[in-house]
């Protein structure tokens, strides 16, 4: 018996398939140990050496390896083509020889960049050792996050035409693939991953499990022979002659900063098994990004489309008059035939202000109907905030990490609470402006984006022996161990003058000249200055405690709390109910009513400015829930609300929530027809990401959703984590109930759940 390990359970099913009943393909769940979060993880003392910590999740899937292990003729690892692969092979291979039955087997590495049958089959057949610079530029990194980490974290936080072409975009690498999911899909960082990842690993198709397309932790942008083949002949057949350019298309020169090119682009492991094809066997959103990928590799093989920049002189009748206008005419579709793009506001301003704006065909001496000339003024203004898309792509130009850590680094600055996504951009919280001053001002290399950079330059000097890892190591630690005791040394004072003086322009009020002013509103001769409390940073008084004035960091909000520090009257609803605008613990919300027992609260919904309410917007909300009108495919009410996580359209089991929460006030019925059509059955919040159904015992309902610091499974009053290896949206019935036991025996050895009885004020208060 051959053993074949591999690090997801949907990949093992997959494979096993191909392999047959001689190999026995087993998971690993991901990686199964890592530093412990603890001092000493890491012995700067001696040669940086690393102890390791098995995850107490992975000890049942070891066992069950390690039982397989002793009996089989061949270990074959078989994780990821990549450093995070490589490095979980080596753990295994490590763990596995501690074990006397199985330290003297010889254990092969062989790899896969797509989940085919002659894909597998050739891996297995080409087997070689652990690549031991891949481990050493893994062991590096993790043990500079874990030095960076530790030993920050306790201190903080006329008609003129040009003709010109435009040739189609490489094949996807991840961070492409990331922002054009993000831009035309919608779809976060994390969420494509997961998703490539379910193409990847293999989908049941016609009697089989296939995997749709290669691995997608890429930066290279390089497809095979054969696919470049299969395109060049589905092109020709059909799509037409024309779009067919005379010779093959050659990616492999077009590299990303740092790129690697270790792997091939991101590809469908068939060019035959179109989107149409595909579409009965994916699931809506699988669908949506495959038939991306698809489009994007076939039109990489494409003609060029071809244009005429143009500038246009337009004359008034007495020839008095001369008006200009610049943009392009598009004369051949080429590769856009398939591939169009989707721009960001900011791309299409620059478009505007540019000569990429497309122009209609006109001729000379032509005379142009009912012409409409409009004056516009335009100011300069400040780059706008980073989308998913924008961001991804500006990581990548920066060489800030590499395509297996751009979502988990989106997830960790929104799961630390150091920004917030809203209206699709991410907007820097006080803690993030907080910990980003702290950081610039006491730590400047370490956050100088050369120095990410070349760190990242090193590693892959070591990936490919150049250097040795140690010395990388050896050379960081000296300067950043001298930079980290300096810090300790200062006093909690003077790091707070230091902010102080980054912060000034954002956390304090200027005065009349423009100047910063720090007099305090309550006394005379009081200064304003950034403190250090229980519950975080604020603004408070230097004569504490005989001046108790204190205000949130952000101007915003303490403006924000100036105008909420009393109830304040809106007016009336049409029916002469008193509109009250109040705070609460959850934030401002409406208070509709005259009778004190039947008054009723509407949640102003977060990233709609209160500077913006108006009697009439307060009307609006006092509606609510409102029905838009009838869905025609079953007739039922289309009703407009506003919950928890924002206002959102709802229709029987359907909901979708509105990205704008501005866009609540304008919502039409046709729009919101389109919401509803798009949403998936069941997710009754922005929350849910799935309804696996009842319990079998009891006829509860057992969920899947969506949380602060990742997906959970929520039973009753338990929630149970789902591990990071597992994909929410394919957890089993089966799966969930295991991970409701262990969480129900976990609680029960730590003494039961403690749970807060909610007050008086707890349940008549609006959130």
């Amino acid at each position: 018996m051959n053993l074949v390990i591999v690090e997801s359970p949907a990949k093992a099913k997959t494979i096993n398939k191909y392999l047959g009943s001689d190999y026995k393909v087993l998971a690993s769940y991901g990686h199964v140990r890592d530093l412990p979060s603890k001092n000493g993880s890491v012995d700067t003392d001696h040669d940086f050496k690393m102890v390791w910590e098995i995850d107490p999740g992975s000890k049942k899937h070891l066992k069950e390896i390690t039982d397989y292990a002793i009996d089989a003729d061949r270990i074959i690892l078989a994780t990821d083509p990549d450093r995070e692969g490589e490095a979980i092979a080596w753990h295994l291979k490590c763990i596995l020889e501690e074990n006397k039955k199985i330290k003297d087997k010889k254990f092969e590495r062989v790899v896969f960049n797509e989940i085919t049958k002659k894909a597998v089959e050739n891996g297995i057949s080409n087997p070689r050792d652990i690549n031991p610079e891949l481990v050493n530029a893994y062991m590096a990194r993790r043990a500079l996050d874990y030095l960076v980490g530790f030993n920050i974290s306790p201190i903080l936080a006329s008609i003129d035409k040009k003709p010109y072409r435009r040739s189609p975009y490489a094949p996807f690498t991840t961070s492409t693939m990331q922002q054009e999911a993000s831009k035309k899909l919608g779809f976060s960082a994390s969420r494509t991953m997961q998703i490539a990842q379910r193409l990847y690993q293999g989908i049941d198709f016609e009697g089989d499990t296939v995997g749709l397309i290669t691995y997608m932790r890429t930066d290279g942008t390089n497809i095979s022979q054969d696919a470049i083949k299969e395109c060049r002949n589905y092109i020709d057949k059909e799509i037409g002659k024309k779009y067919l350019p005379s010779e093959a298309r050659n990616y492999s020169g077009k590299k990303a900063k740092n790129a690697q090119e270790a792997h091939e682009a991101i590809r469908p492991t068939d060019i035959l098994r179109t989107p149409d094809k595909m579409k009965s066997i994916l699931d809506k959103d699988q669908a949506r990004l495959y038939e991306l990928i698809w489009n994007r590799t076939l039109a990489s093989q494409m003609e060029n489309a071809e244009y005429e920049r143009c500038t246009l002189e337009i004359l008034n009748a007495s020839k008095s008059i001369t008006f200009r206008a610049t943009g392009s005419v598009q004369v051949f579709d080429g590769f856009l035939k398939l591939y169009q793009d989707v721009k960001e506001e900011d791309e299409i301003d620059k478009d505007e202000e540019s000569d990429q704006k497309i122009l209609p065909e006109v001729k000379i001496n032509e005379k142009l109907e009912n012409p409409k000339f409009n004056t516009e003024q335009h100011f300069t203004e400040p780059p706008p905030r980073f989308s998913e898309a924008s961001l991804v792509k500006k990581l990548e130009e920066l060489g800030i990490g590499r395509p297996s850590t751009y979502a988990s680094i989106i997830s960790v600055l929104s799961a630390r609470n150091y920004v917030e996504l809203i209206t699709k951009r991410f907007i820097p919280t006080d803690r993030g402006k907080l910990i980003t001053a702290f950081l610039d001002k006491l730590f400047t290399k370490y956050v100088d984006y050369n120095f990410t950079a070349t760190l990242e330059d090193s590693l892959d000097e070591i990936t490919t022996g150049k250097i040795e890892y140690l010395k990388v190591l050896e050379n960081f630690w000296k300067e950043f161990y001298k930079n980290i005791n300096e810090v300790k040394e200062l006093r909690t004072r003077a790091v707070l003058d230091l902010l102080n003086e980054s912060l000034g322009d954002i956390i304090f009020d200027k005065d009349e000249s423009g100047k910063i002013s720090k007099k305090c509103k309550n006394c005379s001769n009081g200064e304003l200055s950034l403190k250090n409390g229980r519950f975080g940073a604020f603004i408070g008084c230097s004569n504490y405690p005989e001046c108790k004035f204190t205000r949130p960091l952000s101007r915003a909000k303490a403006a924000e709390q100036d105008f909420l520090a009393e109830p304040k009257v809106f007016g009336e609803t049409d029916n002469k109910e008193k509109i009250v605008l109040k705070k609460g613990r959850f934030g401002p919300y409406l208070q509709i009513g005259n009778d004190e027992k039947n008054l009723r609260n509407v949640s102003i919904p977060k990233g709609i400015s209160l500077d913006s309410l108006d009697i009439d917007k307060c009307k609006f909300l006092a509606s609510l829930p409102k029905v838009l009108g009838q869905y025609p495919e079953n007739s039922q009410d289309i009703t407009l609300n506003v919950g928890r996580f924002g206002p959102y359209v709802k229709c029987e089991n359907k909901s979708a929530s509105l990205e704008n929460p501005e866009d609540i006030f304008s919502l039409g019925l046709n729009r919101a027809i389109t919401l509803i059509a798009e949403a998936k059955p069941g997710r009754r919040t922005s929350n849910e990401i799935k309804n696996l159904g009842e319990h079998p015992e009891d006829k509860k309902p057992v969920k899947i959703m969506k949380g602060q610091y990742g997906p959970y499974i929520k039973y009753k009053t338990i929630n149970a984590t789902i591990p990071d290896d597992k994909d929410p949206e394919n957890i089993s019935m089966e799966e969930a109930l295991v991970l409701i036991a262990a969480r129900i025996a976990y609680d029960e050895s730590k003494g039961g759940k403690k749970t807060r009885k909610k007050s008086k004020k707890d349940k008549t208060e609006d959130e």
